[in-house]
């Protein structure tokens, strides 16, 4: 005998498999422990942004088994709704903005028995409003380390009172409710959301955005401490590779012996500076004889005798330049004079002519 389903459930479903196929972001929310009230208000406030349809489970996973063929991997949603108050959100925005869009519109309340842990309850350590009393037995029941001081009960040591899944007792409910603790949050709880056929779930999506980037800071700070202890160049490296060997060869400098960097530098310098002494001295040296004194006195003498030239006669050029040879030519003369046929005679005639010429040439 088959089960009677009636015709509003089946047009549940219908719709519920349309708004599935058509729906790009598709997750699922918890709603346990929420008031109608507080639900009604965050479903207004965030209406632009997603659509919560509330049904119940078995119809939930039949409109899932049916649009599963059309959205790979979407029964894997399947899970989230066996321990839960499930919804379904339908949004076209990124899964990981929902999820923080959510979060802002919770607020905290303290435990009641029965509900389940969201995360570890904790009462911190130090000092308490408690004073001393029966709050002592209660303390110690719950695994909680306490002392007196200054008549004020004070936790020595950080305690957990319940973990994380675990369902929350009447005592340990009381316990958290007089240390002002309120673990619970009051919103849409996403259990998942399926988007691209990929599921994530509220761990992944529930992520601390400050220990987030804290995360990436601390990866990037390791990677180049890394690439720096591995001598890896790149732009981000490679001034702190040069810093590093600067200090490493100032460190190899300063681990040798005293004595030899002292002698070695004098003696460079003694070096360098001897030539720079004995180069004027032979620049002095090499100039003295280089002085064209001699040369400018020869080059004088040469322009006095080339003065002297057109002042002097051509037939004393060879008198001045052959002084010693002045017997020798007269001896030449006479001879060519007796070559020539002329005798003494005729020379003291012509020498007294000259005379005569010479008085006419004064008489007159």
């Amino acid at each position: 005998m088959k089960a009677h389903v009636s015709d509003k459930k089946k047009q549940t479903v219908v719709e519920l498999t349309k708004k599935l196929e058509s729906g790009s972001i598709i997750g699922i929310i918890d709603l346990t422990n929420l008031p109608s009230a507080q639900f009604q208000k965050i479903k207004h406030k965030l209406r632009k942004d997603l659509n919560v349809i509330v049904a119940k489970k078995s119809l939930i996973k039949i409109a899932i088994e049916n649009v599963k063929g059309s959205k790979k991997g979407i029964e894997k949603l399947e899970k989230y709704l066996e321990k839960s108050m499930p919804a379904i959100l339908l949004t076209d925005k990124d899964a990981f903005k929902i999820a923080k869009m959510l979060d802002k519109n919770k607020s905290s309340t303290a435990a009641k028995p029965g509900q389940i842990a969201p995360k570890d309850l904790k009462v911190p350590e130090g000092p308490t409003p408690f004073a001393p009393g029966p709050i002592i037995g209660e303390l110690g029941a719950a695994g909680i380390k306490a002392s007196i001081e200054d008549g004020k009960v004070i936790i020595k040591e950080e305690s957990t009172i319940v973990k994380k899944g675990e369902e929350i007792t009447q005592k340990q409910a009381d316990m958290l409710a007089k240390f002002g603790i309120e673990p619970m949050e009051i919103g849409l709880n996403i259990a998942a959301i399926y988007q691209n056929g990929d599921i994530f779930d509220s761990d992944v999506l529930s992520i601390d955005e400050a220990e987030y980037l804290n995360r990436i800071k601390a990866a990037a700070s390791e990677a180049l401490n890394l690439a720096v202890f591995v001598t890896y160049p790149t732009k981000e490296t490679v001034e702190i590779l040069l810093q590093k060997a600067e200090r490493e060869k100032i460190s190899i400098e300063s681990k040798l012996p005293e004595e030899e960097t002292p002698k070695e530098e004098p003696k460079a310098e003694e070096k360098s500076e001897e030539p720079k002494t004995e180069e004027p001295k032979v620049e002095e040296k090499a100039e003295e004889p280089k002085v064209e004194e001699v040369p400018k006195e020869e080059h004088k003498a040469e322009e006095k005798t080339e003065e002297q030239k057109p002042e002097e006669t051509p037939t004393e050029e060879p008198k001045v330049e052959e002084k010693t040879e002045e017997v020798p030519k007269e001896d030449q003369k006479s001879e060519e004079v007796d070559q020539s046929g002329y005798s003494e005679e005729s020379a003291k005639e012509a020498e007294k002519l000259l005379d005569q010429l010479k008085q006419e040439s004064i008489g007159g």
